[in-house]
């Protein structure tokens, strides 16, 4: 006989010839020379084979010293230490030493996508329970739509969203729904009068409808796109290039009653659009240029020839009025007079004094 002492939260297995006799607990115990003793700490955990554990399972002794754990196939179950998260149980059996610790277990079912409630968020966040679920998150300004098996499932509003994984293939497809812009640049288009012209448009959208968008149109901006760049050609296409430059606030608007009712269609609502720039040849620009010259000299000889008009009225005018006062056309002499003494520093007179006679003539009635 040999001692074999057992200390607290320890328990000891006797073998004799690989079948379990008995289990030890704290305190002083005799075994036979012929049986061995394999001592356990409760407090970690028991590692064995299936096949260890069938023949573990038919001592009473030892079935009442732990927990047994069976999880099926499409089941986890969340082990609690002391009311704190310890790990996760996969498909399988688990003894765990009952020991001093309290225990608990959550089943969970994951065979179904979703997430039961009562399991707390923040430990989905953490290892290793992050491995089992498919996580997607859906921005403030976004919405998001979500297909299950390839089904469309519902719409998804801003915030995050868990799913257990397993054999369902879940997607979630996600749109901006912010004031978006487009560009159409480089559309080389002929006008009514036969002008080429390459005209850069703007357009400013916002996405009205998700399920329109994304369920029932395939990459619906480039449809957008397409649908915006016909009518532009359209309405250029209708008028000639005097019109168009006559004119150009009004393509924004035409576009957009034209287009309208096809952009619904996408789930989308046009807010703004614009023509950023209009492009002519070389050769049209260059006549372009001449004929506003042309009409610039046009205006400039125009205006020339009113103020000579107006000029010669006023003059002619002034000329009948002097010639029916004579005091006004001394007073006219006089002002005359004045303006050339201004720019005259010197006078020097030579001669008898009959020439300042003769000047004060001027201003004798």
């Amino acid at each position: 006989m040999k001692r074999v002492t057992i200390n607290t939260n320890n328990v000891g297995l006797v073998f004799k010839r690989g079948k379990l006799e008995k289990v030890l607990t704290t305190g002083a115990h005799w075994i036979g020379f012929s049986e061995n003793v394999t001592v356990y700490d409760m407090g970690k955990e028991y590692h064995y084979t299936s096949a260890e554990l069938d023949i573990l399972l038919q001592h009473a002794d030892f079935v009442n010293l732990i927990h047994l754990v069976t999880v099926a196939d499409n089941e986890l179950v969340l082990t609690y230490q002391n009311k704190n998260f310890k790990g996760i149980m996969n498909a399988g059996r688990h003894a765990i030493w009952k020991g001093l610790s309290e225990f608990n277990f959550v089943r969970v079912n994951t065979s179904n996508v979703d997430i039961d409630e009562t399991i707390d968020r923040n430990l989905l966040e953490k290892m290793p329970l992050l491995n089992y679920i498919r996580a997607y998150r859906i921005e403030s300004f976004e919405r998001g739509l979500l297909f299950i098996d390839g089904k469309f499932n519902k719409v998804l509003e801003a915030g995050s969203y868990t799913y257990w994984k397993n054999s369902t293939t879940i997607q979630v497809y996600k749109a901006d729904m912010r004031q978006l812009s487009m560009e159409i640049s480089g559309q080389e288009i002929l006008t009514k009068d036969k002008a080429q012209l390459r005209v850069n448009f703007n357009i400013q959208y916002k996405i009205e409808d998700i399920e329109k968008a994304l369920l029932d149109n395939k990459e619906f901006d480039k449809q957008l796109y397409v649908t915006m760049q016909l009518a532009l050609r359209e309405f250029i296409g209708l008028m000639t290039l005097d019109e168009l430059m006559e004119s150009k606030e009004k393509v924004a608007e035409t576009v957009m009653d034209l287009a309208a009712g096809k952009v619904a269609d996408l789930g989308v609502k046009l807010i703004n659009s614009g023509v950023k720039d209009i492009i002519l040849p070389g050769d049209v620009k260059e006549i372009m240029n001449q004929v506003l010259v042309a009409e610039k000299r046009a205006q400039a000889n125009i205006i020339t020839r009113r103020e000579e008009t107006a000029s010669t009225r006023s003059l002619l005018n002034t000329a009948k009025l002097m010639e029916e006062n004579t005091m006004l056309y001394k007073l006219k002499e006089m002002e005359y007079v004045e303006k050339i003494a201004e720019k005259i520093n010197n006078i020097s007179l030579s001669g008898s004094g009959q020439i300042v006679d003769q000047l004060k003539q001027i201003f004798v009635k």
